[in-house]
């Protein structure tokens, strides 16, 4: 965190992680390695409706803090932004609809490799090693964690989180809300419906339906 009073910290832009767990202080690290390449956030702290003691002392323990919950953010000043840091798709549907207008950056970690037309939305959070190909969508509060790739021509939807070492084959529709469980790779050209699960290590061969869990090789 920087100092509020001074010039340099009036000019970037005040910014609060929603949620102090595992992938809150992961967000944490994709701030500062944006930061640290080109200053551009004040990372106020975090906002979490029930901290778990553990959590809380991880956060000290990096120099920051929990400011409050939600509502704490609901009331700030308007130019302060969020990042959500929770995996749950349906709770960031829920977290984006309760904070209405409020701004949201696209956060891109500089390992993070991005080609021609990626088109990102508010909220977006990109992780070190993952690469974006070309001509790809991103919906509002995707997450795409570590080491994951994205193949031409896909388009994720709103709130969906793709985990750790997903492989996400060209032209495949990801609707909203569906989660890709680590290490899953979706082959070409498939469509995965609304609020559909895909499971760890998953290998799916054909379009999953909105709602549905898959899991194993083939994905069933």
């Amino acid at each position: 965190m920087t100092n509020p009073s001074t010039p340099e910290s009036r000019a970037l832009v005040p910014l609060v992680i929603v949620g102090c767990g595992g992938f809150g202080r992961e967000v944490h690290d994709v701030i500062d390695a944006v930061n640290s390449h080109s200053p551009t956030y004040d990372l106020l702290g975090y906002v979490d409706d029930n901290p778990a003691s553990e959590n809380l002392s991880r956060v000290h323990a990096r120099g920051s803090r929990v400011l409050g919950d939600l509502g704490w953010l609901a009331n700030a000043a308007p130019r302060v932004q969020y990042l959500i840091g929770i995996g749950s798709p349906a709770v960031k549907a829920k977290i984006d609809a309760r904070m209405g207008e409020r701004k949201t950056p696209k956060v891109v970690h500089p390992r993070a490799t991005l080609g021609f037309d990626v088109r990102l939305s508010p909220g977006t959070v990109i992780c070190a090693g993952s690469v974006l190909t070309t001509n790809i969508t991103l919906g509002r509060h995707v997450h795409v964690n570590l080491l994951c790739s994205i193949g031409h021509d896909s388009t994720i939807g709103d709130h969906a989180s793709i985990n750790p070492l997903v492989a996400v084959s060209g032209d495949v529709q990801v609707g909203a809300r569906v989660m890709l469980g680590t290490h899953s790779a979706i082959l070409q050209g498939l469509t995965l419906g609304d609020d559909s699960v895909v499971g760890g290590a998953a290998l799916v061969v054909k379009d999953v339906a909105a709602g549905s869990v898959v899991k194993g090789v083939p994905a069933r």
